[in-house]
């Protein structure tokens, strides 16, 4: 199975890259179409003067074909490149070398998170930048929230149903993937959502007739001193009906009121101009995703909720999108240099900016709808592209006991094929508590990753990396990546029993519910203390209810283990010398380590001890 995904993908990849060559021929063709008619335009005013000009109007007419043909071939080799760059990026996924080639999802990182640092949610090579293919920050927002917050049974599998159907539609997230311009992520959604809440700055449609007459009246009362004074056409002034004194006098008072009127609507007006600029970027593409899931038709119920969100005016929410996208595209149009008079005489910022408020008064409140119906889309689609190319991973089960974890066959899905896999079982009739021994490097730090992981994955809708995983509610909380803070002059130790009370007080919160994940447990202290705190914090958690993993490479602690009885177990993982290397199998064993590697491995290196 896996060889006809990455079969499917380069087959894809070289229809694509064999698309954007053709496009680029074509693009390159019509430039020199346009330069030739160009060049013919420029001989025939050198050949025949300007008495030829009328001559001029077939290259001219032309050229301005040109110029829309030409604008079509260059947006159909972006999205054809757009899809090369896609496909490269699914074999690289395939081949484990996708690490610096996706979104890293920065900034979501949360330091104070229960386990967002420890399981590598975002950052270089992270969860995130595996999963993600979102094309807006809506998705990126969504799918990271979704990682952060794990969701009820319930709604993890109906996140389930909807991967599983768009996991068989490759030609659909292929074509989000590629819509609007480059491959960056655009959109941003936390402006337009904040932008189509806020308050109505001008409203009125009696006013906005009235300024639209005003500004005709100006345009009319103007265009004949122009005419007469700038282009030397006095019959224009000798056509208008009574005399130039009273003319002027006329032209003069529009002119003041429409100066009043643009000086009364200024601070408001420059508001709503200011306040759409970052708002409306990246329109085209919000509009087209729009437009793609609105044709399409869906069978899974969160699906199915999803495209009913995307509706609720007289028009479809692409149709919205899209008016919005054409005034302010006219609203702009005021900073063109050839423009910019008429534009002032016609109130034209003005006159947009109520156009646009009024869009804002009738759609506003549909648009955070709308926002996060593709959000969840997006993220939905992320987590469907990592089912498909990994089928062989399983969709967990849940169930409503108290806390428990059964995985079968567990790996981390950030790790390549070859990573080994292991068996868990933690509550219900198996111990709640495991003590993980083993030296460096053995296994014990990634092990933990793997389930916080693959649990992670789970409570998220998304498959996850085991032949099978069954887990109960779980909130997680992991102590594995602690760092000490200079800023904060807060030392290792401390950083570590602050994310130990925050853990504690998860369990206290959520009794039977909490899974915790604990390295090298109170390291920055001496093995004294840190049996005795290890103990009584480990037999407080598994009271309240809590699951979880401690490793260690004090063997003192295995001794906890056997103190809390059927309730615990000692697992390890091993190593060996062969030939002077360093051996290890990665396999998860029952009972406590009996070798250590430290003093070997440092002689091995040279040292002295």
């Amino acid at each position: 199975m896996s060889s006809e995904i990455d079969d499917e993908y380069r087959r894809r990849l070289a229809a694509r890259r064999a698309a954007l060559a053709e496009r680029e021929r074509a693009s390159l063709w019509m430039s020199r179409a346009r330069l030739s008619l160009a060049g013919l335009a420029a001989a025939i005013l050198i050949v025949g003067g300007f008495t030829a000009a009328n001559w001029l109007l077939v290259p001219l007419a032309l050229f301005v074909v040109s110029i829309g043909v030409h604008a079509r071939l260059l947006n159909s080799r972006d999205r054809a490149r757009s899809a090369v760059a896609y496909y490269e990026r699914a074999l690289a996924r395939r081949a484990h070398a996708w690490i610096g080639r996706g979104s890293q999802g920065e900034r979501f990182r949360q330091p104070e998170h229960p386990f967002a640092e420890d399981l590598d949610l975002f950052g270089r090579g992270s969860l995130f930048e595996l999963l993600s293919t979102a094309r807006t920050q809506a998705g990126e927002e969504t799918l990271a929230r979704w990682l952060l917050e794990p969701a009820p049974p319930d709604e993890a599998r109906a996140r389930q149903e909807a991967v599983r159907e768009l996991a068989s539609r490759l030609d659909l997230r292929e074509t989000v993937a590629v819509l609007g311009d480059g491959v960056g992520v655009g959109v941003h959604a936390q402006a337009l959502r904040s932008w189509s809440r806020a308050p109505i700055a001008l409203q009125g449609g009696v006013t906005r007739v009235a300024l639209l007459l005003l500004g005709i009246s100006t345009i009319a009362a103007v265009v004949p001193w122009l005419l007469a004074l700038v282009f030397f056409v006095p019959a224009a002034i000798d056509r208008l009906p009574g005399s130039p004194a009273a003319f002027l006098a006329l032209t003069i008072a529009v002119l003041v009121a429409t100066g009043t009127a643009a000086w009364w609507f200024m601070a408001r007006a420059s508001a709503v101009v200011q306040g759409v600029e970052t708002p409306s970027r990246d329109l085209d593409l919000l509009e087209a995703i729009l437009r793609t899931l609105e044709a399409e038709r869906f069978e899974s119920p969160w699906l199915v909720r999803l495209h009913g969100e995307l509706g609720g005016t007289s028009r479809p929410a692409s149709g919205e999108i899209a008016r919005l996208a054409q005034l302010v595209a006219l609203l702009n149009s005021r900073r063109n240099v050839m423009f910019v008079i008429p534009a002032s005489l016609l109130l034209w910022g003005t006159q947009f900016a109520f156009a646009i408020e009024h869009w804002r008064a009738r759609v506003g409140d549909h648009v955070p709808r709308w926002l996060d119906a593709i959000g969840e889309f997006e993220a939905l689609s992320s987590l469907a592209t990592f089912g498909a190319e990994h089928p062989d991973y399983a969709y967990p089960e849940f169930s409503p006991s108290p806390a428990t974890l059964r995985a079968t066959a567990v790996a981390h899905p950030l790790l390549s094929d070859t990573a080994v896999a292991n068996d868990i079982a933690i509550g219900g009739d198996q111990p709640r508590l495991f003590v993980v021994s083993g030296s460096n490097m053995s296994g014990k730090s990634t092990f933990l990753r793997a389930l916080g992981v693959n649990v992670t994955l789970a409570q998220a809708g998304a498959p996850v990396r085991a032949v099978r995983l069954a887990l109960s509610p779980l909130t997680l909380g992991a102590s594995i990546r602690i760092q000490d803070s200079l800023q904060d002059g807060r030392s290792r130790f401390m950083a570590e029993i602050l994310r130990l009370k925050q853990i504690v007080d998860l369990a206290k919160n959520r009794p039977d519910h909490v899974l915790f994940l604990l390295d090298e447990i109170l390291g920055g202290t001496n093995s004294h203390d840190r049996r005795i705190g290890a103990e009584a914090l480990l037999d407080g958690l598994v009271d309240l209810g809590a699951i979880g993993l401690v490793t260690t490479h004090d063997l003192a602690l295995g001794a906890i283990a056997d103190k809390l009885g059927p309730r615990a177990a000692n697992v390890h993982f091993e190593d060996h010398f062969e030939e002077g290397e360093l051996v290890f199998d990665y396999r998860l064993r029952e009972g406590v380590v009996r070798t250590s590697n430290a003093i070997p491995l440092m002689r091995s290196i040279g040292l002295d001890v």
